[in-house]
This record gives structure tokens, C-alpha cells and sequence, in this order.
């Protein structure tokens, strides 16, 4: 829910500033009326007067700014006294921080002003705003209408009588039937209630009515103005996200003071939760509603562990359809992304551990002279999700560290063509041509490990040799220049006849050179039919048996892409696997519905 600090006495332990005290210079006299003879009906005169003197420097005889705002129980007849014989006076109080203004009572020792002014500042006296004007005549005094008159009027002469001429209260409220406010953390009530500097403007004084009825020796000095009590009810300023304070930029604690810093809830912060968390800035910032008592809290960015801070971004904001705007600040453990949610260049996912691990993210271990640089993205040293390097023409393994099969000449500008029929010496380039010292071939599959020259088999040699300028191709840089005859999906008795083991929906991941086999690495999307070797919908390895010659594989695998496959299996070492028999399309909806319902139906 939204939070209410608690109202308190805005005063207490703050001292006001006036621009004048009596005897401030000097010792001054000054006259007065006992308060219990203006208590009563003042027709009957005022009684006499007593006369005493005032000293600012003497503690039994001074009359400071601070004592209006001291504890009116402990010392209910202290009072401020402004020098003898001013007409403009000004007591104004200036507060550390935002405040909220609930309402402001001044209870005087001398008779009311005839004219005053109450005036807040929102930035620290910079510019001033009146709150009300007071006057015994309105429209004479300020051109304005008398709120006893006209509701709603910024003038009143409710508090301006002389009469009672001592303990007379001047009160003025924030919130009154004038000033409805629903959501007290509105635009409109921060407008109205929020304040850094108070100040009264006392612009005229008068006399109490009884001075008439009797000729007074030295007038000017009952000429003054005397305050009581200043009291100023209001709270700390929250934003609807706090309901105490602590001390702001002040030393020693008082009792009862209103302290300024807000002691945030729902994930905020700063002096009035008028700002996110460091990490909790994944939509807009809004003060708690005061009319429905939403909390409107701070959400946490979804930055895995890997940031301190974040901050929000509009553009992300409107382009996640206003669900997602952080983006997070300074990712650490070489993590980058608006949620650090990928590696940096150079490191690659340990897909072992869980994303918020510190050392989730791997350096990349290719070798420098067999990896390309001009890859997909020219900072990537290897693939950010599988660690695999992205190799040079003619070059093969994990990092990238070898030639391929029908390749030789490791160096700088990768591996060249075997100028043979079959595979040569990888150092030399010395064709081998006997089929003893043939060695196994290494598979590189769907183009992820470029470009196999294979020997072929009942061809003649001229056909399968490299021109001068010609590379070789792999399946998915060059899918024109691979030509596979691949199964097709016949009749019903036709793929019953296969009798295969399973029939999966897979996405190829990534494809191995393992040197002595090849695999490819799929993620299981749909087991529409299994045999002793279990399948989850889970990664799992591929193994193909057969291929062509220029580096492709067939049937072609392409990384990326969905496919449905079905094949054989080896129960004995529980691998799947994929040859010229195994049917092998790109995913259609209507292709898996039609091999499903012969799957049910057909085979038997």
C-alpha cells in the first residue's frame, strides 16, 4: 500500500528568522497589558499597564526568534518581541529539505496584525508564492474578496480583529473545502502542500481598542509585535513510499523534531523516494497513489547477477510494449546485453552452469592462427553460445587447430586443396594413393566446419578435381553448390518398409569434427516415434554416416534450422543415426501431421 508519514509540529528545533528583536543593540523598554485583564471585556479599559525592559544578550530579559517555536507546555509565556516602532516585519522559516504543509496557527501576544501575508517557497527562497492574505479589510488592503463572502478567496479577515488583544490566533489550513485534493502525491497537491521556506509578512499593526479609554504616557512603546507560538503541522515529504524519517544533513537529535530524509519502502530511494533503487529501474518511477492505495512499486531489472545498477530507457520501454525498460549498468563476469544475458566477445556460455553463475561466461580457445576473423560479427573469436571457433578456409576442429580431410598447409592463410583424387599428407601435400595408408576421414557437418574435398567412388579422378580458383563449399554458405539425392517421403507402404527406429522434430545447434566421427547437436522439439534408444525433448547428439564429396553433408543439416527426422539407431552404443536412407525435411506442420498419421494408421 502507499505510505503516510506522520504529521508533527514542522517548528520544533528549528529556529525562525526575523529582521528585528528588541533590544538587540541596546536595553529598550517596552509597556504592556497583563494578559488576564484583555482576557476579559476590554470596554472596562485595559487595567494598568506594567513597563519593563528587553536585552537580546540577557537570558532573563530576552525575547528571540527561538522561543516561538520552543515547547509551548514547557514554557507557555516565552514569547518573540520584534523592536519598538516597525511596521514591516518578517518571520521567516527556512526548512533543510521538501516538507509537506498540512496547516500553520500563530498565536500572538500583541493585538493581530491588520494586514499580513502567509508565503512558501518550493526552491529553498529563491521565488515566493503567497498562501493567504489577512486583513481587517480585504479589498481595501489587497484588491481581493473576502473569503467570508466568497469561498475559496486568497484573502480572509477571519484572523484579523485586534480583539481578544493578546492570545489572539491567526490559523490557516492547506486542505480546506476550497482546496479538495484526492491523491495527496498528485502534481496538483505537491503544487499546494509542498514547501521548503515558510514566511509570515506582518504589515500593519494596530492598537488594542481599550488604549482609547484612557490617555497613555509614551505610546510607542506598546508598539510591537509579540508572538507566542509559531507552530507549523506537516510531515516529511514521501512520495507515498515511506512512513518515518531520519535526520538530513543535520547534527544531534532532538525529541519530537520532524526530521527531512524518508526511510524508503518498494524499492526506492533518495531523500523523498522520488527515484528507483539502483537495480529496480525496470519501469517508469510513479509516486504510491494516495487515492486507491497502490504502492506503485519499483521492479526489479533482470540483470542475472551480473550488475549493481540499471537504468531506464524509454526506447527499450515502448518497444517491449511498455513491459521491460531496464537495461542494466556495467556488466560484470564478461557478460554484456541490456540484461547481461549474453558473453562478451571472446567468451562463450558454459551451458553447465545457470546464467547468475560469476563464471558462466568462458574465454574462447581458438587457435589464433587457424580462426578467422571475419566471422558473423568481426568481435566474435568463436560462437557465443557453443564455444566453436569459426575457422579459416580449409581448417577444422573445435579451435580450430587442424586441416580438414583433404586439405594441407596449416598456416596463416588457413589450408589448402590436396591437388590428389584422395586425401594427401597434411604437411607436404604428397597425395596418398594407396588404400592402406588411407587415413579416416573427419566430417564436417552442414558448413558449421567448412569445406571436405571426399574421395568419391565409381568416378572417374579427372571429374573430382579442384579447378585453379575454386574452394570448397559447404551446405550452409553455399547450399546451391551442394547436391544431395535425399530421401522423399513416398507412399505409406514405402516409408513402412524402412521400418525406422525413430522419428523426431529436431532444430540443428551446432555441428563436431570429432576426428574419428562426426556429430551433430539437435534439440528435441517432438518424439513422434521411439524405439529402444529413450529420447527427451531435451540436446542430444546425432550421428551421420554418410557424406558427399565438397564438404557437404548429406542429407544436409543446416545450424538454425527445423527439421524432421527419421532413421536408424544403434541400440548397442544408444546413438541416433543419419544416412542416405533416413528421411530428412525441413519442418512443416503439415508434413509432421501426415507422418503422424501413418505412424498411427498406416505401419503395422
Amino acid at each position: 500500500r502507499s505510505c503516510n508519514p506522520p504529521v508533527g509540529n514542522l517548528a520544533t528545533g528549528r529556529t525562525p528568522v526575523t529582521l528585528t528583536t528588541c533590544g538587540q543593540n541596546s536595553t529598550e523598554l517596552y509597556c504592556f497589558y497583563p494578559d488576564q485583564n484583555l482576557l476579559h471585556q476590554v470596554s472596562h479599559g485595559c487595567g494598568q499597564p506594567r513597563c519593563t525592559k528587553c536585552n537580546a544578550n540577557q537570558p532573563d530579559n530576552s525575547h528571540l526568534p527561538a522561543d516561538m517555536t520552543d515547547d509551548f507546555f514547557a514554557n507557555p509565556i516565552s514569547w518573540w518581541q520584534s523592536a519598538q516602532g516597525v511596521h514591516r516585519e518578517e518571520i521567516r522559516l527556512d526548512f533543510e529539505t521538501e516538507f509537506y504543509l498540512t496547516h500553520v496557527i500563530a498565536v500572538f501576544k500583541s493585538p493581530r496584525p491588520a494586514a499580513m501575508v502567509l508565503e512558501r517557497s518550493q526552491d529553498y527562497g529563491q521565488t515566493w508564492r503567497p498562501y493567504k492574505y489577512f486583513s481587517v479589510n480585504c479589498t481595501a488592503t489587497f484588491g481581493l474578496q473576502d473569503d467570508l463572502i466568497e469561498e475559496g478567496s486568497m484573502c480572509t479577515s477571519r484572523y484579523s480583529d485586534a480583539v481578544p488583544c493578546t492570545r489572539g490566533e491567526v490559523i490557516y489550513r492547506a486542505l480546506s473545502p476550497a482546496n479538495k485534493i484526492e491523491d495527496p502525491y498528485s502534481p496538483e497537491a505537491q503544487d499546494l502542500l509542498k514547501l521548503t521556506n515558510l514566511r509570515l509578512l506582518l504589515l500593519k499593526r494596530q492598537e488594542c481598542p481599550c488604549h482609547g479609554l484612557g490617555l497613555v504616557e509614551k505610546p510607542q512603546r506598546f508598539a510591537h509585535y509579540a508572538i507566542y507560538d509559531l507552530i507549523i503541522r506537516g510531515s516529511c515529504f514521501c512520495n507515498g513510499h515511506a512512513e518515518e524519517c531520519e535526520l538530513a544533513n543535520r547534527t544531534g537529535v532532538m525529541e519530537n523534531v520532524v526530521h527531512g530524509k524518508c526511510v524508503c519502502r518498494h524499492n526506492t530511494a533518495g531523500d523523498h523516494c522520488e527515484k528507483c533503487a539502483p537495480l529496480y529501474n525496470d519501469q517508469p518511477w510513479k509516486p504510491g497513489d494516495g487515492k486507491t492505495g497502490a504502492p506503485n512499486e519499483c521492479r526489479k531489472c533482470r540483470c542475472h547477477n551480473h550488475a549493481d545498477s540499471c537504468h531506464f530507457d524509454l526506447s527499450v520501454w515502448l518497444a517491449s510494449g511498455k513491459r521491460s525498460g531496464g537495461v542494466c549498468d556495467n556488466c560484470k563476469h564478461n557478460t554484456e546485453g541490456h540484461r547481461c544475458q549474453r558473453c562478451k566477445p571472446g567468451y562463450y556460455r558454459d551451458r553447465g552452469k545457470p546464467m547468475s553463475s560469476t563464471d558462466v561466461c568462458k574465454p574462447c580457445a581458438c587457435q589464433p592462427m587457424g580462426s578467422a576473423n571475419a566471422t558473423f560479427s568481426r568481435s566474435w573469436r568463436c560462437h557465443p553460445k557453443t564455444g566453436f571457433c569459426y575457422c579459416k578456409p580449409g581448417v577444422a576442429g573445435p579451435n580450430c587447430d587442424r586441416c580438414l580431410m583433404g586439405y594441407w598447409g596449416f598456416g596463416e592463410n588457413g589450408c589448402r586443396p590436396c591437388d590428389c583424387a584422395r586425401d594427401c599428407d597434411q604437411h607436404t601435400g604428397n597425395c596418398f594413393n594407396g588404400h592402406g595408408n588411407e587415413p579416416f576421414f573427419n566430417i564436417p557437418i552442414g558448413g558449421r566446419i567448412p569445406d571436405l574435398l571426399q574421395t568419391p567412388t565409381n568416378k572417374s579422378e579427372e571429374e573430382w578435381k579442384w579447378n585453379d580458383h575454386e574452394q570448397g563449399f559447404s551446405a550452409l554458405r553455399h547450399p546451391e553448390k551442394c547436391v544431395c539425392k535425399e530421401k522423399v517421403l513416398g507412399s505409406v507402404a514405402d516409408f513402412c518398409q524402412m521400418k525406422y527406429a525413430y522419428v523426431i522434430k529436431a532444430r540443428i545447434l551446432s555441428a563436431h569434427d570429432k576426428g574419428t566421427h562426426a556429430e551433430v547437436v539437435v534439440k528435441v522439439k517432438k518424439v513422434l516415434k521411439s524405439g529402444k534408444v529413450k529420447i527427451a525433448r531435451s540436446n542430444r547428439s546425432i550421428y551421420p554416416e554418410s557424406w558427399t564429396n565438397r564438404g557437404c553433408t548429406c542429407p544436409i543439416l543446416n545450424p538454425g534450422t527445423d527439421y524432421l527426422i527419421a532413421g536408424q539407431e544403434d541400440s548397442r552404443t544408444s546413438r541416433l543415426l543419419v544416412n542416405m536412407n533416413s528421411l530428412v525435411k525441413p519442418w512443416k506442420a503439415y508434413l509432421g501431421k501426415q507422418v503422424s498419421d501413418i505412424l498411427r494408421t498406416g505401419c503395422k
